[in-house]
C-alpha cells in the first residue's frame, strides 16, 4: 500500500521534531513561556510525579485525550511509542495489543496476552471486548517493558492502566454527542449526585457509539465496519472519614456491531472475483455479531497512618462472544468459521503500602480464579451462504472441522518492592513476584459431514444433519508452572530536574494447553501443553525538564531477551501433520524511545515521540524442527514509529480555543510470523490529524471538530494468510479507519 506521499512525509515530520526542539532551545526571553504541568501517575502502585518514576511510561489526563480526539484506546498508539493497539481480525472489539514487540495476535481462549490491561486496577484478563471506548475517564498510562514484580504475570510487554473518575464537590450532569462522517453518532451522559456531602455518592455513566459501515458486503448487502456499541457504567463512593475510602462499581458493553469481514488481496480461484477495495467484501459465513462485557468491582482504601495504606480491589468479571469468520471473503463456503467465545473471572488483590524519609514499601497479594471456553467450526465445502444469514440450498456437500474446549486456571501471587534512598540524590529499587499458576484444560475435536440437505448453514455448532466421520481429540490435561520475577534498578538525580535511572525486570506469559490438539495424529503419550514465555529487559533511562520547566524530554534505551515464544504452527509428528504450540523459540528485542514536549510560548507547544524497535529470531523451529530463524518475520514491530504534532491556545467568544494537529508515521510492519514480503504485510504509512477544541469561559460548554487520517491512507492493521488452501487463496486483508470528521459538543450542569 505505499505510496510517494509516505516518503515526502516523513522526513517533513522529521525536521518537525529537530526543529521543535532548536525553537525551545532559543526561547529563552523575558516573556519566557510558563512551565509544563506536572503529571501524576501509579506506575509503582503509588502517587508519584512521572518524573521521578524510574519506568517508561506516558500518561494522558481527560483534557489531552479529549483534545486529541481519543475515541478508543487503539488511539493512544500513534501517541505512544513503540506501542500497537489494533481491533484483531474479524472483530470491534477484541485488542491485539504489542508494546515493544511482545504481544498476542491469538485471542483463541486458553492463550494468555502479553500486554496487561487494568480498569481500575482491575485486571482484564481475555481480549475480548477489550478494546475500550474512552469515556468517564481521569487518565490512561501507558508503562513499556516487562511489569512483572508489580503487575504479575502476562505483563512482559507492559501494562495500560485505564482510571476513571472519582467523585466530588457538587451534583453534575455532563451531557455530550458527537456526529460525523458515516453517520457518526455518538451520546453519552454521565452524573453525579452527592447523597452525603463530601461523604457518598452515587454516579452512573451511559453511551452510545453509533456509527455506519466503511465498506459494504456486497453479497449479503449488509455493513461492513460498522459500530453499534452501548455502555454504562454506575458507582457509589463512600469516603466516611478522611482515612477511609470505598467504591462500588459496576458496568456493562454491548456490541452488537457486524462483523468486520477482510477483503481479497487476490483473486478468488473459486468464484474468480477480484481483489475488492479495503473496506468491501462478499463474505458468505454470516454478518450478525454479539459481544457482551460485564463487571462489579470493589474498592476500598484505608490510611492506617501517615505512612501506612491498605487496599483491597475485589472484581468479578464476564464475558461473552458469537461472530463469524469467513477466511475466504466470498459467498463460498471454501473456508469459514461460526465463533463462540465465553468467560468469566474472580480477582482479587490485597497491597500495602508504606513510606518514610527514605524507604517506600508496595506489597501485596494477588488471586485470580479464571475460566475462558470457546468453540469454533471450520466449515469446507460449496455451500453457498445467503443475505441476511438465510442460507440458499448447498450445492455440494459440506464437511466440518469443530473445535470447543474449556479451560480452567488458578492463579496466586504475592509481591514486593521497595524503593529505598541510598543518598539524597540515589535511589535503589529491588521487587520480586512469586506466581504459581494451575490450568486444566478440556479440548474435542472432530470431522463432521453434512450433505447439505438443510443448508450450509446447518453445519453450525451441529446442526441435525452431522455425521460425525471421526473424534480427533476427546481428553482432559493440565499444567502448572511456578515462577518468580525479580527487578533491581537504581536511579539518581543529577539536579532537580533531570534524572537518570538503570534497571533489570523480568516478567512471564503464562503456558497452557493446546485447544487445536489433534490427538488422533499424536503418538501415546504426546503433551499438549506447552511452556511459558519468558522476558527479561535491561533499561537506560532519562527523564529531564529543561529552560524552567518549558522542555519536557524522556528516553529509554531497552535490551530485551524474550524466550520461549509461543508460537501456533503445523508440526510434522510420525508421518502426520499436527497443529502445535511451539516454545522453541527465541527473539532478540533492541529499542530506543524519545518525549519530548516543549512549551515554545505561552499559546504553542509541541511535542512529539519515536520509537525504534531492532527485533529478530535468534531461534525459531519449523515444524520439522529445523532452525529457520534467518527466514522468519518478526510480527507486529514496525522497526521506527514516531508522532510530531503541536497546540496552540488562544482566546475566542470569551472562551478558550485550542488548535492541534499531528503527524504519525510507522515503518513496515509484518502481520505474521512466517517467510517475508508476505501479501498481508504492510508498507509504511504516515496519518494526518487535526484537532480544534473550544471551551467556555465558564467551563460548561466545549465543542470540538475532529479530522483524522486526512490524506484518506488506505493501511492494513491485520491480515489472514492462507494460501493455496481448500481450493482457493485465503488472503485477506483488514484496514485502519479511511478519512474521518466528527464534530462534538458537550454541556456541563
Amino acid at each position: 500500500m505505499s505510496s510517494s506521499k509516505h516518503f515526502s512525509l516523513q522526513p517533513i515530520a522529521a525536521a518537525i521534531g529537530l526543529s521543535m526542539i532548536s525553537v525551545a532551545a532559543s526561547a529563552q526571553s523575558a516573556d519566557a513561556p510558563a512551565g509544563l504541568e506536572e503529571i501524576t501517575v501509579t506506575a509503582q502502585k503509588r502517587a508519584q510525579n512521572m518524573q521521578e518514576v524510574p519506568v517508561a511510561v506516558t500518561a494522558f489526563g481527560s483534557d489531552d485525550l479529549e483534545q486529541a480526539g481519543v475515541e478508543t484506546i487503539a488511539d493512544l498508539e500513534r501517541i505512544s511509542p513503540n506501542t500497537q493497539l489494533r481491533a484483531s481480525r474479524a472483530t470491534n472489539t477484541t485488542l491485539t495489543a504489542y508494546i515493544r514487540g511482545i504481544g498476542q495476535n491469538d485471542p483463541l481462549w486458553g492463550f494468555e496476552p502479553g500486554v496487561g490491561l487494568y480498569i481500575d486496577d482491575v485486571y482484564f484478563a481475555r481480549p475480548q471486548g477489550a478494546m475500550l471506548d474512552v469515556y468517564d475517564i481521569e487518565r490512561i498510562e501507558v508503562l513499556r517493558g516487562p511489569q512483572g514484580s508489580l503487575y504479575g504475570k502476562n505483563t512482559i510487554g507492559g501494562a495500560i492502566k485505564y482510571v476513571t473518575k472519582r467523585m466530588s464537590g457538587d451534583a453534575e450532569m455532563d451531557l455530550g454527542v458527537s456526529v460525523g462522517s458515516y453517520n457518526q453518532r455518538d451520546i453519552t451522559a454521565a452524573g453525579k449526585l452527592p447523597l452525603i456531602e463530601d461523604k457518598l455518592y452515587v454516579g452512573a455513566t451511559v453511551a452510545s457509539f453509533n456509527r455506519d459501515g466503511f465498506g459494504t458486503n456486497n453479497y449479503t448487502g449488509a455493513e461492513n465496519y460498522n459500530k453499534d456499541i452501548t455502555a454504562a457504567r454506575v458507582s457509589m463512593e463512600f469516603t466516611p472519614t478522611e482515612e477511609l475510602f470505598i467504591r462500588l462499581a459496576a458496568d456493562k458493553t454491548e456490541d452488537d456491531s457486524n462483523n468486520r469481514h477482510g477483503s481479497r488481496l487476490t483473486t478468488s480461484l473459486q468464484t474468480g472475483e477480484a481483489p475488492q477495495d479495503p473496506f468491501d467484501s462478499s463474505a458468505g459465513a454470516g454478518d450478525k455479531q454479539k459481544v457482551e462485557n460485564t463487571g462489579t468491582n470493589l474498592t476500598v482504601e484505608w490510611a492506617l497512618s501517615d505512612n501506612i495504606t491498605v487496599k483491597s480491589v475485589s472484581a468479578w468479571r464476564e464475558g461473552s462472544t458469537e461472530g463469524f469468520i469467513d477466511f475466504d471473503g466470498t459467498q463460498v463456503n471454501t473456508f469459514d468459521a461460526p465463533v463462540m467465545y465465553e468467560d468469566d473471572q474472580f480477582t482479587q488483590e490485597l497491597q500495602f503500602n508504606y513510606t518514610n524519609d527514605r524507604l517506600a514499601l508496595v506489597g501485596g497479594f494477588f488471586y485470580m480464579d479464571g475460566y475462558a471456553a470457546g468453540a469454533f467450526d471450520v466449515i469446507a465445502g460449496a455451500a453457498l451462504g445467503g443475505p441476511a444469514q438465510e442460507p440458499q440450498n448447498a450445492i455440494a456437500p459440506t464437511f466440518v472441522a469443530a473445535t470447543e474446549g474449556t479451560a480452567d486456571t488458578e492463579s496466586r501471587a504475592v509481591y514486593l518492592q521497595a524503593n529505598y534512598d541510598l543518598t539524597d540524590k540515589a535511589t535503589l529499587t529491588l521487587g520480586g513476584r512469586y506466581t504459581k499458576d494451575e490450568k486444566s484444560a478440556t479440548v474435542y475435536k472432530a470431522r463432521l459431514f453434512t450433505d447439505g440437505s438443510a443448508g450450509g448453514a446447518s453445519a453450525l455448532f451441529g446442526g441435525g444433519d452431522l455425521l460425525v466421520l471421526g473424534v480427533q481429540s476427546d481428553f482432559e490435561e493440565g499444567g502448572d508452572w511456578s515462577k518468580f520475577n525479580p527487578k533491581v534498578g537504581i536511579d539518581y538525580q543529577i539536579n532537580d530536574d533531570t534524572m537518570v535511572y538503570a534497571s533489570y525486570a523480568e516478567g512471564f506469559k503464562s503456558g497452557g494447553i493446546n485447544m487445536r490438539a489433534d490427538v488422533s495424529a499424536s503418538p501415546a503419550g504426546f503433551s499438549h501443553v506447552f511452556e511459558p514465555e519468558d522476558a527479561a529487559s535491561f533499561e537506560l533511562g532519562l527523564k529531564t525538564e529543561m529552560l524552567d520547566n518549558r522542555v519536557r524530554m524522556n528516553a529509554a534505551v531497552f535490551s530485551t531477551d524474550y524466550e520461549n515464544v509461543q508460537i501456533t504452527q503445523t508440526a510434522l509428528i510420525g508421518t502426520n501433520f499436527v497443529p502445535v504450540v511451539a516454545t522453541d523459540n527465541v527473539q532478540s528485542i533492541n529499542g530506543v524511545e524519545l518525549e519530548v514536549t516543549a512549551a515554545l510560548t505561552d499559546s504553542l507547544t509541541a511535542v512529539a515521540n519515536m520509537g525504534y524497535a531492532d527485533a529478530s529470531w535468534d531461534k525459531f523451529l519449523d515444524g520439522a524442527g529445523m532452525d529457520v530463524s534467518d527466514d522468519r518475520s518478526v510480527s507486529n514491530v514496525p522497526e521506527l514509529s514516531g508522532m510530531v504534532g503541536f497546540t496552540y491556545e488562544t482566546t475566542m467568544a470569551g472562551g478558550s480555543l485550542i488548535l492541534g494537529g499531528n503527524l504519525s508515521y510507522t515503518d513496515e510492519i509484518a502481520m505474521e510470523v512466517a517467510v517475508p514480503n508476505q501479501p498481508i504485510d504492510e508498507d509504511s504509512y504516515t496519518l494526518a490529524n487535526v484537532d480544534v477544541t473550544w471551551y467556555s469561559a465558564d467551563e460548561h460548554w466545549s465543542v470540538g471538530l475532529h479530522g483524522k487520517n486526512l490524506t484518506d491512507e488506505a493501511y492494513r492493521v491485520a491480515g489472514y494468510n492462507f494460501p493455496a488452501f481448500l481450493g482457493d487463496d485465503e488472503i485477506l486483508g483488514f484496514y485502519g479507519a479511511p478519512r474521518t470528521f466528527t464534530a462534538s459538543v458537550s454541556y456541563k450542569f
